[in-house]
Formats: structure tokens, sequence, C-alpha cells
């Protein structure tokens, strides 16, 4: 990364980011959500588009000087389009939330019911958390996990939408394990007249890399982050049919954004351009390989991994329950070391959620500096053995620099 003009303006922010490729060169990037973009996404992101403001949409500009911009929003579109064989698609959303309350503006009304996975499941803030505009706006009928399989119980689903005649059913989670079934959603939701939301923000990547199904052939709406698993600059888009179109571009603007940030739009395309290469189908079969492996390593250091295995990108280890271990305390370990996680609440957990009885696990960043599953041992391990000597300062610093030695060996993309 060129800092020479940042170095000499803001020598102290200069500092901060070189403290930051600092600690993700030297680290293990285990968050879910997390990835690293390319040089070229990087690019696009510092460019001069930084320096436009378009509020509408291409060819409808409410400003002048938007010809180049239109250029660049409209091949984000196309290449959207193409990966995941959309209808229609709407870039500008700004993040995952303001697009999916984009989503509840065009198609239902404040009041209207929606069935959607309940947070301490596996779902997300905005599928209907009290304290979240969902939660807040609308009437939340939570869907819940089979006790024993931990899986979603379709059939449990279907009998909650027929007695409760949702007006809208989210597929989606921040926290599952395991593929959903998209076909037997779109079932349901047409039983009841239910409009079908999918938001696979976790595992788009995936579904671009044509290793889980995809939703948005069959689904009325669907959003997603860009960033995750499908490598992109922190963003969002919608994608849906075109008879939702109109409502769904008026919901982003006017009705929940103004400008878009037009220079995130270009690195978004770039990210599509990259995300339709073979060699992306190859990066997101092996994100899933090191999840499963990572899953198998850490059950043969006996930990219990929720649902018992992973279909995607991420996994749950219930730590309190196998080695009465708090989330709260495992992270605050792995942080000591430089291994990056997060603390999560498991399925009918019985701890606080700033204390939870697990953690969340993914492999996307991992995989995109080169990691194999051969690797997943040694993470393991790593995690291991810190957990196991999480009171012991002496021992963790040690085990920083094994974390340091072997992180150094994968290179992170844009960081020299």
């Amino acid at each position: 990364m060129d800092n020479i003009n940042i170095l000499k303006q803001d020598p102290i922010l200069a500092n901060i980011i070189k403290l930051e490729e600092k600690r993700q060169k030297e680290g293990l990037e285990l968050i879910a959500s997390e990835n690293y973009v390319s040089s070229a996404v990087l690019e696009a992101m510092g460019s001069v588009l930084a320096n436009k403001y378009s509020e509408g949409y291409s060819g409808k500009r409410y400003y002048g000087g938007n010809e180049i911009i239109d250029q660049a929003e409209n091949l984000a579109i196309e290449r959207a389009k193409k990966l995941f064989d959309a209808e229609h698609v709407n870039v500008q959303p700004l993040s995952g939330s303001p697009a999916n309350l984009a989503v509840y503006m065009a198609l239902i009304k404040p009041g209207d019911k929606v069935l959607g996975l309940s947070l301490d499941q596996g779902g997300h803030l905005s599928h209907g958390h009290p304290l979240n505009f969902s939660g807040l706006l609308y009437s939340i009928i939570p869907y819940v996990l089979d006790r024993e399989t931990e899986l979603i119980d379709m059939d449990e689903l279907e009998k909650i939408a027929i007695i409760e005649k949702p007006k809208m059913i989210i597929a989606g989670f921040s926290a599952y394990s395991r593929n959903l079934d998209w076909k037997r959603f779109k079932k349901i939701a047409d039983r009841v007249g239910a409009i079908t939301f999918a938001d696979i923000a976790h595992i788009a990547g995936l579904i671009a890399g044509k290793q889980i199904d995809n939703p948005v052939p069959i689904f009325d709406v669907v959003s997603t982050t860009t960033h995750k698993t499908l490598r992109g600059p922190r963003g969002a888009i919608i994608m849906c049919k075109e008879q939702f179109a109109k409502a769904i571009d008026r919901a982003v603007f006017p009705g929940v954004q103004g400008g878009p940030h037009d220079h995130i739009t270009a690195a978004k395309a770039v990210a599509f351009g990259e995300a339709l290469m073979p060699s992306f189908a190859e990066y997101s079969s092996q994100v899933i390989k090191n999840s499963q492996e990572l899953a198998k390593q850490m059950q043969s250091l006996e930990y219990r991994i929720v649902s018992g295995g992973t279909d995607n990108h991420l996994f749950m280890v219930d730590l309190f329950g196998s080695k009465k271990i708090t989330g709260k305390e495992a992270e605050h370990a792995l942080d000591f070391v430089g291994i990056s996680i997060n603390k999560n609440m498991i399925p009918f957990d019985l701890r606080r959620p700033m204390d939870p009885s697990g953690i969340r696990l993914g492999t996307p960043a991992i995989t995109t500096r080169g990691m194999k599953e051969k690797h997943m041992k040694i993470v393991a391990e790593l995690i291991h053995k810190t957990l196991m000597s999480r009171d012991n300062d002496f021992i963790l610093k040690n085990i920083k620099k094994e974390v340091i030695e072997f992180s150094l060996n994968f290179p992170v993309p844009g960081i020299i």
C-alpha cells in the first residue's frame, strides 16, 4: 500500500494504518464475516470516483457530470446479474442492514407479519431483533432450530406460517452452518401468499462460486453484502424479480439513502468481475473444504460443533459445554495471541449474549491467504493450546510467536 502522501500529511493516521497492516499480516483472521480484498478492489476504493455525487440512477441523476459514473454503475449491475442470474440488481445499498431496510420498505408495511430466524438461533439483527428497525416496525414471528439436530425444522416452519400467515418469510442467517432449502421456503411462502426474501450476506461468495444452490432465480428478492465470502468492498446489493424493481429502487433512493458511494460501486464491479473468473470457484470450494476440515480437527480435540459439522464457511463451537470455557474468555485469550474470532451464542444458549457459551469460526480470510486442509490441523492446535493456557501469559506470549511465524507464510492481498 502506497502511504507516501498520507505519511507526509497525517503521520499519526499513517502509523495507525501500518499497525493494522501488521496485525493482519501477523495474525489469523477466523471471523466468518471478514475477508481480504484484492489490490484492484483497494485501488477502486481509493480512486477519484470518491469525489463524485450522483443521487439517482443511471441516466436519471439529480446532478450533472455523471456520464462516467453511469458507466461504472452499469458495469457493476451487468456483472452482478450475470454472477447471480438476477433479473434486476440495485448496487447502491451502503451496507447490509440498510439494504434489508429497503426490502422491508419496498414490499411490506409497518406492522405486517414477518417470519425470520431468531437471532439467538443464528439469525441476523435485521431479521427481527426487538431493538432493530425490523423488530420495532414490523411484527416479527421467529422460527427456531430443532433442539436435537440444531437444524431448521422446515415442517415446524410451515406450521407456523400456516397459522400466522406472514406477509414475508426471510431465509438467511449470520451463524448457521447448514444449507438452506430454498425451494421448500418458496413452496411454504406460496402456500400462505408470502413474499420470499433471502439474505445471503454470508454465503454469497459460495453461491457465486457455484458451491451452494442459488436462491436468486427462486425467491422474490435477495439481498447480500459484498464483503464476506464475496471478497469485495464493504457494501451491499439487492436482487429481485423485475416486478419488484421499481419498488426496490425507490426504497433505496430516495427511501433509505441519498447519493451512493461511487468509489465503492466501482469496487463492487471489480469484485464481481473477479468472482466471474474460474479461479473464484476454486477459492469457494476450498473455503468449504477448509471449514469442514477445521471443524473435524476441533472435534478431534473434543470440542462439540453445533449441528455436528458444516456445509459452508462457518461453524459454531460449544465451548462451555465442551470445556467449561465461555465465549468471552476465548475471544480475549485468542485475541491476545493474534487469532481473531467472535464470541457467539449457540442455539438455546443459557448464557448472556456478551458472555455466551460459544464461538463462531470461519475460513474465508485464511483461505484467501492460500491455506489448505493440511493447515487446518495447525490452526486447530493453536486455538486449543491458547484456550488451555488462557490464564498463563507466559505461555500465551510464546503461542503468539508461533502464530506470527505461521501467519507470515501466507501473504495478505494488498499488503506488501
